[in-house]
């Protein structure tokens, strides 16, 4: 199915979504429970919203399930840091909530803050060290096993279990470095 989207039929996604669900909704959940207390969207808004981005996508290329459920996971981070910069944005300008699907998403300052800060932190990681950025991201993000995080970048798990603990250090050590800056 994968191949047949990539081929230009659009008609794939709707019939790939429903064999991947339960995993994109658990991705989800994951991505959620390190939201703030309050949290307004919920596991199935956030699967909803990466599937409008992905039927957006007018080159999708994957290589396999596991790489599909990467994107995903990329895909829900970039949505709630979105949201995080747009709250910080909104508390600058005047504070308007913005509206998801008839979901209302409220972020603290501080938590909006640190969701930003640490997309800031995962960017400078990837501009670094692309590989470890990409195994932090699937692991945990897309909370994907060492296993599944292997398989999708064709390296030994060994090598992600190692990557992942360095990817921790390096990320603790830049958070640490530069605490995320709020307005309360």
């Amino acid at each position: 199915m994968l191949q047949s989207w990539r081929d230009g039929d659009r008609s794939a996604l709707d019939r790939l979504v429903p064999l991947v669900y339960s995993n994109l909704r658990r991705m989800a959940a994951a991505c959620l429970r390190r939201e703030p207390d309050g949290q307004t969207l919920d596991p199935t808004a956030l699967v909803h919203e990466a599937y409008l981005r992905m039927v957006g996508d007018t080159d999708p290329d994957f290589q396999n399930r596991a790489h599909f459920l990467g994107v995903a996971a990329r895909i829900m981070r970039q949505i709630l840091v979105d949201r995080a910069r747009s709250r910080n944005a909104d508390k600058r300008h005047g504070g308007t909530r913005v509206l998801l699907e008839d979901v209302e998403i409220v972020l603290t300052g501080k938590r909006a803050a640190l969701v930003v800060a640490l997309d800031d932190a995962l960017l400078a990681l990837d501009r670094q060290d692309p590989e470890k950025a990409k195994i932090l991201e699937l692991r945990y993000f897309g909370g994907l096993t060492a296993e599944e995080s292997a398989e999708s970048l064709g390296v030994p798990v060994h090598k992600v279990n190692r990557q992942m603990r360095l990817a921790q250090a390096w990320l603790r050590r830049e958070m640490e470095m530069s605490p995320p800056n709020a307005e309360s």
